[in-house]
């Protein structure tokens, strides 16, 4: 297991860092809604399929063959983007760390929230389905139903202007879900609860990742700019998981520490409407003042 930790820590380091520099770099500012939108939606597509296969390899075929497999598939996935454009990466970025100063602050609230909504649900949800592989992969399958194209309409309200409407939205529903989540006690309230937590995930990932990408591409260079961002995502969700471990030891309920994600989301909120604000406002003077103009 401290190997599997290790190895994986490493991948994760190197593929994540690399990965949301390359998306800011290349996406556009104005279109960041729609195209974070579109991913999050291609993604919850395949993760239709995924989870149902996944959970009944490991159930009738072994982890072996399975994680092989998924090994595989990972491979391949590397290969388009031989085909891909050249991100050249500045030798020196003065002021590229001061800049990353908001997207430090979003991304530790963030890796909270995860804490307990992603990890701590995955075991909660598991422990509930009676320890099934396959009861879990289908669950899983049903909530990527729920949420493949609910991020589209978030998408778009964040391109037009309503970052900080959108971000209230996503956050609302996701403090509902967080306390349905806590609440969750048999199987079938599980199932729904996980299904209903897709549409969270759709509605909170394009404001948020828009606004992180968004400053990353305008910072001195957006891959130091997402070597902050990412180690701060890793702080919060491990502080989050080892304070959820003390309350676990402490004698509270697995299920009531996913309370503690509430928190992260308030402080996340904060931050994105604040950026928000002023991205909306600039948008709006920038259009009055083309309109006198003309």
């Amino acid at each position: 297991m401290l190997a599997l930790c290790l190895v994986s820590a490493a991948g994760d380091t190197l593929y994540w860092t690399t990965y949301h520099a390359y998306f800011a770099a290349l996406g556009d500012a104005e279109h960041r809604g729609h195209q974070v939108s579109a991913r999050e939606a291609l993604v919850s597509g395949v993760s239709i399929i995924a989870p149902i296969l996944g959970g009944w390899g490991i159930a009738h075929l072994g982890p072996v063959a399975t994680f092989g497999g998924v090994a595989g598939v990972q491979f391949l996935a590397a290969l388009p983007l031989l085909a891909s454009p050249n991100v050249t990466i500045a030798k020196t970025a003065p002021g590229a760390i001061w800049a990353s100063r908001m997207g430090f602050a979003i991304c530790v609230t963030d890796g909270w929230v995860s804490a307990g909504y992603y990890v701590g649900w995955q075991l909660v949800l598991f422990l509930t389905l009676k320890e099934s592989f396959t009861a879990f992969g289908g669950a899983m399958a049903l909530a990527a139903v729920v949420g493949a194209a609910a991020g589209l309409i978030l998408g778009r309200l964040v391109d037009l202007g309503h970052g900080a409407k959108a971000a209230g939205l996503a956050f609302t529903v996701l403090a509902l879900s967080i306390a349905a989540r806590s609440l969750t006690v048999t199987a079938p309230i599980a199932l729904i609860v996980n299904a209903a937590g897709a549409l969270v995930g759709s509605l909170y990932v394009p404001p948020m990742a828009t606004a992180v990408y968004n400053l990353a591409k305008k910072s001195p260079c957006p891959l130091r700019f997402h070597m902050v961002t990412e180690g701060a995502y890793d702080m919060g969700a491990g502080l989050g998981c080892l304070v959820a471990a003390g309350l676990i030891i402490a004698g509270i309920p697995l299920r009531f520490t996913l309370l503690m994600s509430l928190l992260g989301a308030l402080g996340t909120l904060v931050i994105l409407r604040r950026y928000y604000a002023a991205e909306d406002g600039s948008r709006s003077s920038a259009s009055q003042s083309a309109d006198r103009i003309s």
